[in-house]
């Protein structure tokens, strides 16, 4: 037990410096994965969104198209 306060104290200014330092790369990184979160559940949205336009448009198209039992009631 001697032996490791003495490593402690000896060197717990480098060991506190490297936990300083890693913590705030663990901050930085989470910080960097949940923008990507937040980029990749936007870019969803917009797909989404782009595919229910298409689906509309796709809808009128084959309610306007002269086979359609819609165009035949019209």
């Amino acid at each position: 037990m001697d032996e490791v306060m003495r490593f402690v104290g000896s060197n717990g200014l480098w060991v506190m410096i490297i936990a300083v330092v890693a913590i705030g790369s663990w901050f930085k990184f989470r910080e960097k994965e949940l923008q990507a979160h937040q980029e990749l559940r936007k870019r969803e949205m917009e797909h989404l969104q782009k595919m229910k336009e298409l689906e509309i448009a796709l809808e009128k198209a084959k309610a306007c198209s002269p086979g359609s039992p819609q165009a035949k009631e019209s």
